[in-house]
């Protein structure tokens, strides 16, 4: 351990201590200054960091197993994005308070740090790997993502795992037509694009964005900008693993064995093609089931049953790796797919509304095997979604949610909780559909829409866009535009980067042996949403420039002919079972007066006619009913409680208490009382009020005076009074 000490720390000449393993590298991103710290937190672990991004710092540290696990057949590797909330001087809302389970915007940012690293590390490589980014300090002006993507690279480049790397990372904005590196917040606030894009010095390697509807050559050129910075990032994280980077340990290699792979494919390779060659996804899973049953049988007669046992998991990836080949070469050689199609043919669609009776919008759309539908409820403007995050935003009124229930693949697994699949595929639906999406004043409205998919053969994230657009528009919420989406696949040459075969409309298997996922969503006009997951090390812009002609064409196709004919535009009714809304603006200081002491006055008013109400601080006063009686009804007696009383007004009021010097008159709305003197209820005089008035009964008023304090005072309209106001 006093080793351990003295090779961290060294005193100086004035007896302090300092340590001799801290690093500290700077550079500038975006215009601002970028600190890359190591070897003063975190000593253990193979690798850590703390990046500064003005006052953003973000602490990452990454750690490998020394062996792999039994069994394993996966690179285990794990990211965490951890929110603190003391990183932005917020105490946690839970009971516990402390921080649960990670927020959807945490889960989407391990996600990103995710997708671009994980096709770097060695391919035979089964150790566990453990990447964890904590948020320690944020300043909204600096991306505590892009400063965790970053980390990542940085820690595992100069940490001792088998890591090809470097990568980076930037968030690009599009601010009046600018496009704009790493925006602050205000310049977020007006942009129409959230670009994050990672790669390496040489290629793209993971994109994900939100768009108003951007063209593709201009999100082409968003995406180049980002590059541009993300090159000298990396050139900046590969100086500091020159300098510090430790030397890459041995690893237990999981090559698929050689021997076991060439008889395998010198017996078997024609019955795999043939195996695979099936449209229907069940046959040809079956197929390959009755293949592989016959090869073990093969490898079991000529080498034993001992060699066959102990090789099992040997034959299972020789196999596998047999199919991936043969559907890469039938693709890229060939030119043809495993259901027959052209590697430009979209699989066949179509598409319904109204399944549903009772819910407010509902709609089925298939592509092939895979078959989404997506439910639209519509609810009062306080039931959206509250949120309690190291960001600005607070709350977000259209919630669109994606399901993936175990049969929709043909498997019995139990019902769980969304996993980081699901969130992943239910924000990307979200952030196509929100561009397009009615603003709170014009659709008061909050939104939630579940895309439950009860079949998938790949693409099922695209088909809940499809879906859930029909299900908008069907619900009556008036969106600008319908929404597609499509993806895009790729079989590459891994010898010529520039010899690929680019598929549309990839399924499963496609997706699972092929190079590339790419999503794209948008309207007629432009982009929407972008989501790119890769197996190999990057993509070129040649790449991501067809991908998005496809796709373009591709969402064309769908929106016109397939989607149009069901369902063109949104109806201009919403349904009989959603929520109607009646709606008033009453001025800011007239609020306490609706709510009433301890909210007495607006529960009155919800227990009088069972509807609902929403304030907004703005004095914007919404009421929801399926009843449109009971909603004027409602509306006239908030109107009620926020008219200003009159002096010379004539009120129709009732006793609400005697004092000896007068009688106090609720005048019927709002709870405002007057007080009507002694001296004021008749033309004779009384000695006792309760002579002439009793508590609980009708009195015509006429309003005085109103004083500086807001007191009211009344006289009594007598029915010769009446008469002479009438004759007046």
């Amino acid at each position: 351990m006093f080793e351990f000490i003295k090779k961290w720390c060294k005193k100086d000449e004035k007896g302090k201590e300092e340590n001799k393993m801290f690093k500290v590298y700077e550079t500038e991103l975006a215009g601002r200054k970028l600190t890359i710290e190591t070897g003063k937190f975190a000593g253990l672990a193979n690798g850590s960091v703390t990046v500064r991004y003005g006052d953003t710092v973000v602490m990452v540290n990454v750690t490998a197993s020394k062996e792999p696990r039994d069994g394993i057949d996966f690179f285990p590797l794990s990211v965490d994005y951890e929110e603190k909330l003391y990183s932005v001087g917020k105490i946690p809302g839970s009971f516990q308070k402390r921080e649960g389970k990670p927020s959807d915007k945490a889960i989407l940012t391990s996600r990103a740090i995710d997708r671009p690293l994980r096709p770097l590390f060695p391919k035979d490589f089964r150790n566990d790997v453990v990447v964890v980014a904590t948020v320690l300090s944020v300043e909204q002006d600096n991306s505590p993502e892009v400063a965790a993507m970053i980390g990542a690279s940085a820690a595992l480049s100069i940490s001792d795992i088998p890591f090809g790397g470097p990568t980076a990372a930037v968030n690009v904005g599009l601010v009046n037509g600018k496009i704009v590196i790493n925006p602050t917040e205000e310049q977020r606030k007006v942009s129409d694009l959230t670009l994050t894009v990672a790669g390496t010095e040489e290629k793209i390697a993971m994109i994900e964005a939100g768009a108003n509807e951007v063209p593709d050559d201009v999100m082409l050129e968003a995406i180049k900008q980002g590059h541009t910075e993300i090159k000298k990032i990396c050139k900046f994280i590969e100086k500091m693993k020159e300098e510090i980077g430790k030397p890459k340990f041995e690893y237990k290699s999981f090559a698929v064995d050689h021997d076991i792979y060439e008889f395998i494919e010198t017996n078997f390779k024609e019955d795999i093609k043939q195996a695979l060659q099936e449209a229907d996804k069940e046959t040809r899973d079956n197929n390959v089931a009755a293949v592989t049953d016959k090869i073990v049988e093969a490898y079991t007669e000529k080498f034993g049953e001992e060699a066959a046992a102990e090789h099992k998991a040997d034959i299972g990836e020789a196999i596998y790796k047999l199919e991936k080949k043969t559907v890469r070469d039938m693709i890229f050689y060939e030119h043809k797919r495993v259901d027959g199609r052209a590697i430009d043919e979209i699989r066949p669609l179509s598409c319904e509304i109204d399944l549903l009776p009772r819910v407010h919008g509902s709609a089925l759309f298939t592509r092939g095997q895979t078959q989404v539908l997506s439910v639209t409820t519509l609810g009062m403007i306080s039931e959206e979604q509250t949120l309690d995050g190291i960001d600005t935003e607070e709350s977000k009124r259209y919630m669109h949610q994606y399901n993936f229930p175990s049969y929709s693949v043909g498997e019995a697994r139990p019902p769980r909780g969304p996993g980081r699949r699901e969130i992943g595929h239910g924000a990307l639906a979200e952030k196509a559909l929100v561009p397009v999406l009615p603003s709170k004043e014009e659709f008061p409205y909050a939104i939630r829409v579940v895309s439950e998919v009860l079949s998938s053969n790949g693409s099922t994230s695209q088909a809940s866009i499809c879906g859930s657009t029909l299900s908008l528009m069907a619900a009556g919420v008036p969106i600008k535009r319908p929404v597609a989406g499509i993806s895009t696949g790729l079989v590459t040459n891994p010898e010529d980067e520039n010899d690929y075969v680019m598929l549309t409309d990839i399924q499963g298997l496609e997706d699972f042996f092929g190079d590339m996922d790419f999503k794209v969503g948008g309207t007629e006009k432009g982009i929407t949403a972008i989501q790119v997951d890769i197996k190999v090390d990057g993509l070129t812009y040649k790449i991501i420039e067809e991908a998005f002609a496809r796709t373009r064409v591709a969402r064309k196709h769908i929106l016109e002919d397939v989607m149009a004919p069901v369902i063109s535009k949104p109806r201009t009714e919403i349904s009989k079972y959603a929520p109607r809304i009646v709606s008033t603006k009453i001025k800011v200081e007239k609020i306490k007066d609706v709510i009433g002491k301890g909210g007495e006055t607006i529960n009155k008013i919800i227990d009088a006619t069972g509807v609902k109400i929403d304030i907004e601080e703005d004095g914007q006063v919404m009421i929801y009913s399926n009843d449109s009686e009971k909603a004027n009804e409602a509306l006239e007696m908030v109107e009620d409680i926020v008219r200003d009383v009159e002096v010379g007004g004539i009120y129709y009021g009732q006793v609400t208490r005697i004092a000896t010097f007068g009688a106090f008159v609720d005048l019927g709305f709002g709870g405002k009382e007057g007080l009507l003197h002694i001296s004021k209820i008749s033309k004779e005089r009384i000695k006792n009020v309760e002579d002439v008035l009793h508590v609980g009964d009708k009195v015509t008023v006429k309003v005085l005076e109103i004083d500086d304090q807001g007191r009211i005072n009344l006289t009594a309209i007598l029915n010769d009074d009446k008469k002479e106001e009438k004759a007046e």
